[in-house]
């Protein structure tokens, strides 16, 4: 499917936060996703992914949740430490569900939205921010689909809000998110009877999903692909 690429600005209580969006030429309404980047930024993989998305059929937007520290707030697969200092400064409370909340009221205001029919998804930090978005503003999605998030002790706690359908993606073998809380999310999940899906790729590191990554599994990320893409067409 043809798309197109523009950028937009989303105001938030703490200023303009610019975004990109891809959309379908096809003049119709379409659901929405919205992806949520890593902790190395809105780098040039999370805008191709987004992309790849949006050929599927979507309204997709990309916020850039570094907009507090621009200009110089990307990095590469190889500045680890400044890519997380940078992560470690957002406030993931208030000023975080205000930016979340503000993409997603943008994304349901424009014409060619369907506002009933908006998922998210994210990487790395993004995927934690999934998640978090799933515990904090269910009512405002339809679906969920965080990959290899780091999920906080109050998030965890916070399953019993998700109102939502969720499929989490982990690597079997990443050293930030342990087998051990892997499993602690999947028992809270089942404990509460939510729906959910969680899959586990064993032997696969974290960002086994980004081909510019030496962590990139490509069987892995195949697989995933076409899970998330039947999970979000049987949701939205």
């Amino acid at each position: 499917m043809e798309i197109e690429q523009t950028e937009v600005i989303i105001p938030t209580p703490d200023g303009k936060m610019p975004a990109i969006l891809y959309t379908p030429v096809e003049d119709h309404r379409q659901p929405a996703i919205m992806v949520l980047m890593e902790a190395f930024g809105l780098t040039q993989h999370i805008r191709e992914v987004a992309a790849r998305i949006a050929k599927e059929g979507y309204v997709v937007i990309a916020p850039d949740l570094y907009y507090r520290e621009l200009p110089n707030n990307k990095f590469g697969y190889d500045e680890l430490e400044p890519a997380r200092a940078m992560m470690w400064r957002l406030d993931f409370g208030k000023p975080m569900e205000e930016d979340i909340e503000a993409a997603l009221t943008y994304l349901k205001s424009r014409p060619d939205v369907y506002p009933d029919k908006v998922g998210l998804t994210g990487f790395c930090l993004g995927g934690g921010l999934t998640f978090f978005a799933a515990c904090k503003l269910s009512n405002q999605i339809t679906a969920a689909a965080p990959f290899y998030g780091m999920v906080l002790d109050e998030w965890i706690d916070a399953v019993k809000n998700i109102e939502v359908p969720v499929y989490l993606f982990f690597g079997g073998a990443d050293p930030f998110i342990s087998l051990e809380r892997i499993q602690q999310i999947d028992s809270r999940f089942k404990e509460l009877k939510k729906d959910y899906q969680l899959k586990i790729y064993p032997d696969t590191d974290h960002g086994f999903f980004c081909h510019e990554r030496s962590s990139y599994n490509s069987l892995a990320a195949e697989d995933a692909w076409g899970e998330l893409i039947s999970f979000f067409r049987k949701h939205l």
